[in-house]
């Protein structure tokens, strides 16, 4: 089954090689209708008052606790290109599924999610990382859904052979590389196809955060990162600065380019939450690291100490932090006893609150200072019969909590792998959510 590229709130994540940047007059009749569609649920007046709310949400102002759904992986049992794609073109396919998916947004869930007529197109383009591939076994390359075996690339070196490992040679920086050709053709071609419809804008998905843990797993294997931290903590320091150096070159490097994205509109930014602010971005001048939301996470190190948070992650992403505007922090991993070296952060402004933290500490320490970006149980949309019951009880305890500490609260529903085929308890998740926040606020 053909997988949707869109991640992220919607985001179409890869461009089109030259020879698939075309748009057969029956295809462009289709797209046209759809984003007439789009264009005519953008002018709806709820859509300028969820703007208003969520940038009021960001820039701390009081609002009632904003609603953010995004399925994943569940948009492919959702909207299926074997079901629901009319279009014939492989270009074409993208583009219907991304306009599809933003009219089930606004017709089906009804979050909190607002519809901007704009369609996004990504580059054309080599995004690389760091020169040092991972070993998979029993993967179908066509079916991301299916589970696959993974080795470490340095887990196997012996204490003598890693401890004088070259990190320079051996961890490449990060290289960007456009095809301008191709990109340029496909934005020439949307334009001259939703011309008068909609606009359109490049914003290309270069980087989510530095992955300065994730990257050193990939290389020596979760259980050889946490061993290493003991048994060689110069060499996890090197390393580290390898990566977070490198990260900051590509950012730079973007900048430089005039490459990146404006992320404080109607953008995905963080672990979820929408960018929507007016406390960034002037449109009058270019798009800058200083003017953007940036995220820093460490996933893999959710159950290390903080003295060894202070020691081996805080350094690293203070470096990162401190080159945006605002800054997000977190994704899945626990991070209330982290919390105490996390506030120092520069421009710290979103933090995940997921299941691994205790979300009454966590309101307890943001108050009104931060935006608290709680992420619901994924787990309870993707069983094929959903106990609504067990939905209403954590709702209901985490919004008695966060209205008592006065916290900017933002519910998100994400990682989702797989609805079991019901969007439709995706979209009665979204009814509780509502029910139980109108019970408390």
């Amino acid at each position: 089954m053909r997988i949707d590229k869109g991640y992220w709130g919607n985001w179409i994540t890869e461009g089109w090689p030259i020879e698939e940047v075309k748009v057969t007059e029956k295809d462009r009749e289709i797209l046209r209708s759809l984003a007439k569609e789009f264009r005519a649920l953008c002018e709806r007046p709820q859509e300028t008052e969820k703007i208003r709310l969520w940038k009021d949400h960001n820039d701390l102002k009081p609002t009632r606790p904003l609603i953010l759904v995004d399925m994943e992986n569940g948009w492919n049992e959702a909207v299926r290109f074997d079901r629901d794609i009319r279009c014939e073109g492989y270009m074409a396919q993208d583009w219907e599924m991304w306009f599809r998916k933003e009219i089930f947004w606004a017709t089906q869930l009804k979050d909190d999610k607002p519809l901007t007529p704009v369609f996004y197109l990504p580059h054309r383009a080599v995004n690389t990382e760091w020169g040092i591939g991972e070993n998979k076994t029993e993967i179908d390359k066509d079916d991301k859904n299916k589970a696959y075996s993974w080795v470490a690339t340095m887990k196997d070196m012996d204490d003598e052979e890693f401890e004088e490992l070259d990190v320079e040679k051996s961890i490449e920086d990060p290289v960007v590389v456009v095809d301008e050709k191709a990109t340029n053709a496909a934005l020439e071609l949307a334009r001259e196809i939703f011309d008068g419809i909609v606009e359109v804008k490049m914003r290309t998905w270069w980087f989510w955060s530095s992955h300065i843990a994730l990257a050193y797993a990939n290389f020596r294997g979760l259980d050889g990162l946490m061993y290493d931290f003991y048994d060689f903590p110069e060499k996890v320091h090197e390393i580290f600065a390898k990566l977070t150096n490198g990260y900051i070159k590509k950012l730079r490097f973007l900048e430089a380019q005039n490459l990146l994205y404006d992320n404080t509109d109607n953008t995905f930014v963080g672990s979820g939450g929408l960018g929507l602010t007016d406390s960034l971005y002037n449109p009058a001048e270019p798009v800058t690291l200083k003017t953007m939301w940036g995220l820093c996470e460490a996933q893999e190190c959710g159950d290390i100490s903080p003295e060894m948070f202070k020691e081996f992650i805080y350094p690293y992403h203070k470096q990162v932090a401190e080159l945006f505007g605002l800054t997000c922090y977190a994704c899945c991993e626990g991070i209330d006893t982290k919390w105490d070296w996390i506030s120092k952060l520069p421009n710290m402004r979103r933090v995940s609150v997921s299941q691994w933290s205790d979300m009454e500490k966590m309101a307890e320490y943001l108050k009104s200072d931060f935006v608290y970006s709680y992420k619901a149980n994924s787990a309870h949309v993707t069983v094929p019969d959903m106990n609504e019951d067990v939905i209403r009880t954590e709702l209901r305890r985490m919004y008695e909590k966060t209205r008592e500490n006065q916290n900017h609260v933002e519910v998100v529903l994400k990682d989702l792998h797989t609805i079991s085929n019901k969007p439709e308890q995706v979209i009665r998740w979204v009814e509780i959510a509502r029910e139980e926040l109108e019970r408390a606020y």
